[in-house]
């Protein structure tokens, strides 16, 4: 009777087990796996738990995982003790070793999202999911190919004797003239920007003609392709076909005068291969994901995508329009992660046309991402350019550039064609934003995107056909404050007083800088002067400390003045004081978060207050807080753990006070 009590036992614990493994398998890939019973493997996500022990040597070390130039470029957005997280980590690879063992064939690494991609039997699927530091496994997310018969029926073009455009302007560009002087690139370039100091990279189907003339001065500085796992981002002996890398890569940076100039001509540049186009399967996410996150590693300052991606036949997983809401596809969030770490992230918005819902393409429609339409050569939206909004209901594109007809290197020799897409407006406008940056290194993506939208030819009027409208370069650029020999310019406000810190990129012939002031109701003030390093080359930290505060909002700039008396102004930068007179609920940070997040709110007057987490549908599910509270800036942290992925709302309200925040949670 002993005996079988205890193994009854054992079955009851051995059925708790495999519950809870079968409670890590997510609904699509149960679906998939009843659905498609033919596929001896199915290519999975499989998340961790956690990326292990001993993570203290890399916060100690950042370099151990970016580069010196990613850490600077992630100052512009966040603060000194904060510029790597969790999501920098390397996956562990004892996890990785014990996946493998249980008959996984490993495709790709994503330490943002702590998971490794690959292909598993469905009896492989259920061991993994065994293992304790398995949180979950998914499908990976598959898409159509972005490019449709109107996107790259290219025409070759005999281009011997172009035509000369009429004007002045320092450049040759030959037919790529109308392309670039319909955004007012080449007066830009007459201003002395290309692009330089400023790095690209161009994540597309491959390279096949980097011999190409065009390329000829490119400084390209690193290329892997994603597809084939080598260095090798052609065609030589691998899967996978590169015209249509060839001819975005020259669009956005190729120089040949007389015949072809992209607008970042002068930058350096990343070439990923992240697409194979040998057969009709669709494109996988995880190549896009491990191409940014190498990317982003490495220093990158502006990535170009031409490869939006939406839904395909069965037996293939796929996202639909009804996704596109900036929070469910993988590489949409990866792309706003990006953003994140102060990457500007441009997107070709798609060539499926109107309809009478959205017809974008991840990550076309995540709410950090550039997403470029196209119009014609007399600004006319292009028939195929997809359009919003996004099923949240922001508007998309966001910008449109030439799309039709463009101009651009092709595969053969030193020829070249023209071909038609969004594909092709895209790194048009990515090399825009590398032309703003090369003015003002300082600059966050959000910013860049505002300049660009507030420019554009329909700033007054956005709409989901045209977005803000067509870029003009110029007008944008002349937007943006000199800088004044800085790599970041930043201002905290605590206990009572502000204080600012600024990076100089060089500190030949720097006198000193003059700290000013004012308020929405007064005009810029001096309130102190910090002394320059004079003519040394080393980059120096200065820090500036305001606690002379009596107002709710303060803007402050930098006047560097050198030893001639000559100077120039800093950007603006803003300070809200917290706690004097307005209800505010901050954004939240990390965002997306996993498992937990801080929520900031500021109370002005003595109040009851409410705080309340709400999923998608409205639903109230949980209270953060609910009492009396003095006036003042606090903050609580909010722990995910119980929740499912996926966008939530956080709401404030005192008496007739309500403010709405959306979060967003990825396991």
């Amino acid at each position: 009777m002993k005996q079988l009590i205890l193994t009854l036992a054992c079955l009851g614990l051995f059925a708790v087990h495999a519950q809870s493994s079968l409670e890590k398998i997510a609904p699509r890939l149960e679906m998939k796996m009843q659905s498609d019973v033919q596929s001896e493997k199915y290519l999975v996500w499989v998340y961790f738990t956690d990326k292990g022990d001993n993570l203290d040597g890399f916060f100690a070390n950042p370099l151990s995982v970016v580069s010196k130039k990613s850490l600077e470029r992630r100052a512009k957005v966040l603060s000194e003790n904060n510029l790597i997280d969790i999501t920098d980590l390397p996956v562990n690879q004892n996890y990785i070793n014990v996946i493998i063992q249980n008959g996984f064939e490993l495709k790709q690494k994503s330490k943002w999202f702590n998971a490794i991609s690959g292909f598993a039997s469905q009896s492989e699927i259920y061991q993994i999911a065994s293992n304790s530091f398995v949180k979950k496994i998914d499908v990976v997310g598959t898409f159509a190919k972005n490019y449709d018969d109107v996107e790259f029926k290219t025409t070759q073009i005999q281009n011997d004797n172009p035509p000369q455009p009429q004007g002045i302007n320092t450049l040759n560009y030959g037919s790529s003239f109308t392309q670039l002087n319909q955004i007012s690139v080449p007066q830009v370039h007459d201003l002395g920007y290309n692009g330089s100091g400023i790095t690209i990279c161009v994540l597309d189907a491959g390279f096949d003609n980097l011999p190409h003339e065009a390329f000829s001065s490119m400084n390209i500085i690193a290329a892997y392709d994603f597809v084939n796992h080598d260095p090798n981002v052609g065609n030589q002996g691998d899967m996978g076909e590169g015209s249509h890398g060839t001819a975005t890569l020259s669009i956005i940076g190729g120089f040949k005068e007389g015949q072809l100039i992209g607008p970042a001509y002068g930058s350096n540049f990343i070439l990923a291969k992240t697409e194979n186009t040998d057969s009709e399967t669709p494109v996988e996410e995880d190549n896009w994901v491990a191409g940014i996150e190498w990317a982003d590693s490495i220093g990158v300052d502006v990535t170009s995508t031409s490869l939006g991606y939406l839904d395909y036949d069965f037996p293939f997983t796929s996202y639909t329009w009804q996704d596109m809401d900036g929070n469910t596809a993988i590489i949409t969030i990866a792309a706003d992660l990006a953003a994140g770490k102060g990457i500007v992230v441009v997107n070709s918005a798609g060539n499926s046309g109107s309809s009478t819902h959205n017809t974008l393409g991840a990550p076309a429609d995540g709410d950090s991402v550039f997403t470029i339409g196209a119009v014609t050569s007399s600004g006319v939206r292009s028939s195929f350019s997809s359009v919003g909004p996004t099923i949240d209901g922001r508007i998309k594109p966001d910008l449109m550039a030439m799309g039709s007809n463009v101009f651009h290197a092709s595969s053969f020799g030193n020829t070249y064609s023209s071909g038609s897409g969004t594909s092709f407006s895209c790194p048009l406008s990515a090399g825009v934003c590398a032309l703003i940056l090369q003015k003002n290194p300082s600059l966050t993506p959000m910013e860049v995107l505002d300049a660009l939208r507030s420019t554009a030819t329909r700033s007054n009027n956005p709409d989901n056909q045209y977005g803000w409208g067509i870029i003009n370069a110029l007008n944008a650029i002349n937007l943006i404050p000199v800088p004044v020999e800085l790599t970041s310019f930043s201002a905290n406000y605590s206990d009572g007083v502000v204080k600012l810190k600024w990076i100089t990129a060089t500190e030949t012939n720097n006198y000193g800088f003059e700290v000013e002031r004012k308020t929405d109701n007064s005009n810029y003030e001096s309130i102190g002067f910090v002394h320059g390093g004079g003519s040394s080359t080393n980059r120096l930290t200065y820090n500036f400390v305001d606690n002379n505060l009596l107002s709710n909002k303060y803007y402050y700039r930098l006047k560097q003045i050198d030893f001639d008396g000559s100077f120039e102004y800093s950007s603006e930068i803003q300070v809200d004081i917290d706690g004097l007179n307005e209800f505010k609920l901050y954004q939240n940070y990390p965002n997306p978060f996993n498992p937990s997040t801080k929520i900031k709110y500021t109370i002005p007057t003595n109040s009851f207050v409410k705080i309340t987490l709400h999923d998608i549908l409205g639903s109230e599910i949980r209270t953060l807080v609910n009492q009396n509270v003095q006036p003042g800036t606090y903050q609580i942290t909010l722990d995910g753990s119980g929740l499912s992925s996926g966008m939530y709302f956080v709401r404030l309200s005192s008496e007739n006070i309500e403010r709405t925040l959306k979060i967003s949670l990825i396991k």
